[in-house]
């Protein structure tokens, strides 16, 4: 497997994969091809049909349009065969009528680009296992932490890696409760952070700990949806659900630093085995492969912090992701907000559930994390594509047809 700094990726929403990874390719081709006299830029399938909705042609426009003239060409009904979140970019000199160079590139998910000819090279893998089943056998057999492999491959430069992904994470919810308003977009969606931090105030302890979890989630995907500076976890549209969780233990249980960057890293480990496996793309998977991704992520940081042993930090990820099986990716209007923000705060109450129930038990249960992983490939595979980020289907259809 590939660095888990793949599934922390720093940057602005509301998408990893419609605006980060979109931004990432213009710069690229920009670097490739200086000085054109015009740029033309074609988006394909998922990519161009919920694309105004997550800003990609600003993403796009706002790297090329200062350079040259930039014209960006919309294919939603074509889906090529490499991935569903297609791009072309073509750049043009003088008064040639044909492109110097044409390049397609895929948004993968979270942040990351591929094509035939990368994928075709073998990329840089550090981690020598690639399935939690290897990874806790190895735990078992040396005494050793998730989060102990991480640092034997990564080294020990990692943890100037996660320091800084946690630093991002709480600046984004702080933002997110201080910021009042209406989110862009059209939708007319009102943040709602900052009131339910307020309201969760007033509660006895077990209502104000939900109310508080649920005001951190939405005050990072808040953030995301109007643009802000985020982490991927695994993904833009996901990003609410790990800071949220990590956020609450460390006010309610005083954690200090290391164990808080140890709980990042063991929930990038379980994020990286899907996205070495399966995917965290919406195009790809639907929201199962996103928020339910999260899910896991956070499940397993929680437990870890409640010193759950390797077995049940396994089953609080296998939860988080088993119960999200199935979940579409339907963005009303392609905007990552209805219903994304609140579903980022479910699942956040979800992972802090998954740890309890594990930590319950002896971590022993019938189906591993790896086969659920499987399932959710396949899963995701079977779901139609207007279930899949095209704001075709779902919800996205439902609101079309009542407004």
């Amino acid at each position: 497997m590939e660095s888990i700094k793949g599934i922390y990726r720093i940057g602005n929403g509301p998408s990893s994969s419609h605006t980060m990874a979109p931004r990432k390719a213009a710069l690229e081709f920009l670097e490739r091809n200086p000085g054109a006299s015009r740029y033309e830029v074609t988006l394909f399938g998922s990519l161009a049909a919920t694309g105004k909705g997550h800003f990609t042609d600003k993403a796009i426009l706002d790297v090329l349009e200062p350079e040259a003239p930039t014209l960006i060409h919309w294919k939603p009904d074509v889906f090529l065969p490499f991935h569903p979140n297609g791009m072309q970019f073509d750049s043009y000199y003088g008064d040639a009528g044909k492109p110097r160079e044409s390049w397609r590139i895929y948004s993968i998910g979270g942040g990351s680009l591929a094509n035939e000819e990368t994928a075709a090279e073998p990329p840089v893998m550090i981690y020598r296992m690639s399935t939690i089943a290897e990874i806790q056998a190895w735990c078992e057999k040396t005494g050793c932490s998730y989060w102990e492999y991480v640092e034997q491959c990564e080294g020990p430069e990692i943890w100037d890696y996660l320091d800084r992904v946690w630093a991002v994470m709480q600046e984004g919810i702080r933002r997110g409760l201080e910021t009042e308003g209406v989110l862009p977009g059209g939708l007319g969606v009102r943040r709602k952070a900052g009131d339910y931090y307020i309201r969760s105030k007033g509660y006895s302890e077990a209502m104000r700990s939900r109310g508080l979890v649920y005001a951190y989630a939405l005050a990072t995907s808040e953030e995301n949806a109007a643009g802000g500076e985020i982490v991927t976890a695994p993904t833009c549209g996901s990003s609410g659900v790990m800071p949220a969780v990590l956020f609450h233990l460390q006010q309610t249980r005083d954690f200090i630093k290391p164990r808080m960057l140890r709980a990042l890293a063991t929930a990038g480990l379980f994020g990286n085995v899907v996205k070495h496996n399966a995917s965290v793309s919406g195009a790809e998977v639907g929201c199962q492969g996103e928020v339910g991704v999260a899910c896991a992520m956070a499940a397993a940081a929680s437990c870890q912090l409640f010193g759950g042993t390797p077995a049940q930090i396994e089953y609080a990820a296998e939860m988080g992701l088993e119960h999200h099986l199935g979940l579409t990716c339907d963005p009303i209007c392609g905007l990552v907000q209805i219903p994304c923000i609140e579903r980022n705060a479910y699942a956040a109450a979800r992972a802090l559930d998954s740890n309890i129930y594990a930590t319950y038990s002896d971590g022993k249960h019938r189906v591993s994390f790896d086969q659920v992983v499987e399932v959710m490939r396949q899963t995701g595979h079977d779901l139609p594509s207007l279930y899949k980020e095209t704001a075709e289907g779902g919800l996205a259809k439902d609101y079309t047809a009542r407004s």
